[in-house]
């Protein structure tokens, strides 16, 4: 599935499940439960007979029932079945059941990480929006400051429109339009998140204006705005723990630098060392497997999310 095809899936992810907790795998069995604000890794999936498509769904309507950090979409614009989970064995799990359980030959696509987008600047734009449709006049003129809020994952509208001096549904319109254009952000597709939009001024006519015109306005606003924002990719990052004994701290230390990791610290508990370090979800595939090979079996790992950082720039 190209990658384009994932975002439009990650978009229509239903926001009330979108808060669900994320729970890595570990080696040795161990689970450490973290608070990711979304499912942070997902595949596409179809079955290998079309005429197992309506099966293939009715069993992922119950394996979404039973399991809420589980998540299946529609790609609107492929029509792939996105299937969302909190980790990689997650979903492998997941898989396994729909070939064994419901009998399901499937056919899965690479897995996809939830990549989000920020901006790191400030900046107010002033945007008018006019124009004759159908013999018909649309007015809206918007005047938006924007700014950087800390990567929250909830979008911040503010009007500081006076009471009265704009209708209140030309107001939620500004706001609508902006959480559309926000779902798909300018760098590479991706939702964005730590954006903060404070609507300071604006204009309406009164027969030209609507709602909708506003929704225009403030999508188009925000879209000349974007190349003054400094927008940023974000990557998801873990928190890795492994203790492992001392013969395997170089091997484990160095794999961990490979995925691009940063090693935080390393603590000598007893007989063994304990290695700490953040690495990035996109190279932590087969990270158990590894492990086990590197330390014979001997390593525990426990991941957690540690939140998102922007993916480093090439120099």
């Amino acid at each position: 599935m190209g990658a384009r095809r994932a975002r439009h899936a990650a978009r229509q992810a239903d926001p009330a499940r979108e808060r669900s907790p994320t729970r890595l795998r570990a080696v040795g069995g161990q689970v450490e439960s973290s608070a990711a604000p979304w499912p942070l890794l997902q595949i596409a999936i179809e079955p290998k007979s079309k005429a197992n498509q309506e099966k293939l769904l009715v069993a992922l309507s119950k394996l979404a029932d039973e399991n809420p950090d589980f998540q299946v979409t529609s790609d609107e614009e492929s029509g792939q079945t996105i299937i969302a989970g909190r980790d990689e064995y997650h979903l492998v799990i997941m898989v396994d059941r729909l070939r064994d359980e419901f009998e399901i030959g499937v056919n899965v696509g690479a897995l996809q990480v939830a990549y989000r987008e920020t901006i790191t600047h400030a900046c107010e734009q002033d945007y008018t929006h006019k124009r004759i449709f159908a013999g018909r006049g649309q007015f809206a003129r918007v005047k938006i400051a924007f700014e950087p809020n800390a990567y929250n994952a909830n979008f911040v509208f503010v009007s500081t429109i006076v009471d009265g001096a704009m209708p209140d549904e030309y107001v939620a319109g500004v706001e609508k339009g902006l959480r559309s254009v926000l779902s798909l952000g300018p760098f590479a597709g991706f939702p964005m998140i730590g954006v903060k939009a404070t609507l300071v001024d604006g204009a309406c006519h009164e027969t030209d204006s609507s709602a909708s015109a506003f929704e225009i306005a403030s999508r188009a606003c925000f879209r000349e705005a974007a190349p003054k924002l400094g927008v940023r990719l974000l990557e998801p990052i873990m928190k890795v723990e492994v203790v492992t004994p001392e013969d395997y701290v170089r091997d484990i230390a160095g794999d961990l630098k490979s995925r691009r990791g940063k090693i935080e610290s390393q603590e000598i508990r007893g007989m063994e060392v304990v290695v700490d370090a953040l690495v990035p979800l996109a190279n932590m595939f087969k990270l158990e497997d590894t492990l086990r090979s590197r330390s014979k079996g001997q390593a525990r790992v426990s991941v957690s999310y540690a939140g998102y950082v922007p993916v480093p720039v090439p120099p």
